[in-house]
């Protein structure tokens, strides 16, 4: 395997890093325009520095500076800073699913043992994951699941992160190697693309958010578990076809589970007809900050967009020093960044009605789950 590792290595220019590395070693890779570190805990990004409109480096992804701060982090409050979440993303009702007639039970770990978050106790996020090839401008990593969390079967995965010209693209295989089982991977990224240069850019309320072809989204009760229901935004504060800032609904947004005011919802991409289920030709979010004039634009061949708007972050973690700019610390505030997540339907795996089992039940004779993202950047006209 190593010898195969090295010849790959030798034919595109890239390193193989020693299996031994620590799991919170940075790994640096740029382009013009952009450079971007990750660390094989979680193979989790970790800084994001694109150009603002003064032509300024920003970090515009959330984190710590400290790689043991993310186990630190694991072990108390959990934010899922900038890892990739499996085998299963977001929320399985009662924990439980059936495959072919098989069914499987995950630890419920959220809300008390009523659904299960992110692939359980111990998912993806808090997986040591190898580099197995490195070089400057592309990292991939891989992970072995041998059934872990009560998964059936045992899958391997590969997560290749690339940069070109002011552009990130992050492309995520899994490879069934026995068992049918369902996977639905996501990278789970908090972003402020403000990056706290100001106290109006210490919160993504004056955030502009498009995202054209989210026109559906899929109801949840109180834990944040799908109904079965689907809903039409037309009307309601979670309609963003046309460009809005965050702020100007997020009062009224009070499906983000018990209690809770601003986003985090399961939004459904429906592309236009002459485009496919799972184009990537088209963007299907842009966001910009007024304040750096920083735009993102995404593209997948996801079928949804979880958008979760920080509603529980209090102001207890600080930021990162590349994006402290006052004299006093800066801290993460409620609505301080926001989540999106590229994925499937949101426990599709439990919702038959709506066919998502060919996104989401892999086998050995069929394709690989594939997630594909690519985020561009680049300054809002006239910013």
């Amino acid at each position: 395997m190593l010898s195969a590792l090295l010849f790959t290595a030798l034919m595109f220019g890239s390193t193989v890093v020693a299996q031994d590395s620590s799991p919170f070693t940075k790994y640096t890779i740029s382009a013009p325009g952009i450079s971007a570190s990750f660390i094989p805990y979680g193979a989790r990004i970790t800084n994001l520095f694109v150009n603002d409109k003064n032509g300024d480096p920003q970090d515009v992804v959330l984190g710590y500076d400290n790689g043991t701060q993310y186990l630190t982090d694991t072990e108390t409050v959990h934010t899922y800073f900038g890892p990739i979440v499996g085998r299963y993303a977001n929320r399985i009702k009662n924990g439980t699913f059936t495959v072919q007639g098989v069914t499987s039970h995950i630890p419920e770990n959220e809300h008390n043992g009523e659904d299960t978050l992110h692939g359980g106790t111990v998912g993806y996020d808090q997986r040591n994951w190898t580099v197995v090839s490195y070089n400057s401008t592309t990292i991939t990593f891989s992970f072995l699941d041998q059934a872990f969390e009560g998964f059936p079967g045992t899958i391997i995965t590969y997560a290749t992160y690339t940069l070109s010209p002011n552009q990130w693209t992050s492309r995520l295989v899994s490879i069934p190697l026995d068992l049918p089982t369902p996977i639905m991977l996501a990278n789970h990224v908090y972003w402020n693309l403000g990056a706290f240069v100001s106290p109006t850019a210490s919160t993504i309320l004056n955030a502009t958010l498009h995202m054209p072809y989210s026109a559906r989204a899929i109801v949840i009760d109180n834990i944040e578990v799908p109904t079965g229901a689907l809903e039409i935004v037309n009307g309601t504060a979670l309609d963003f076809t046309s460009p809005q800032q965050f702020g100007a609904n997020i009062a009224n947004a009070h499906q983000a589970g018990y209690n809770s005011t601003g986003y985090d919802n399961a939004f459904i991409l429906d592309r236009p007809r002459y485009s496919s289920p799972e184009a990537t030709d088209l963007p299907v979010l842009t966001m910009s900050s007024a304040e750096t004039g920083i735009q993102m634009t995404l593209r997948t061949n996801q079928q949804s967009l979880q958008i979760y708007s920080c509603n529980n972050m209090n102001g207890t973690i600080p930021v990162k020093n590349s994006q402290q700019h006052a004299a006093d610390t800066t801290y993460v505030q409620q609505y301080g960044c926001v989540v999106i997540e590229t994925q499937q339907w949101i426990d599709g795996v439990n919702n038959p009605q709506w066919g998502q089992d060919q996104y989401q039940i892999y086998t050995v004779d069929s394709e690989p789950a594939v997630v594909f993202a690519q985020y561009d950047f680049s300054v809002v006209a006239g910013a």
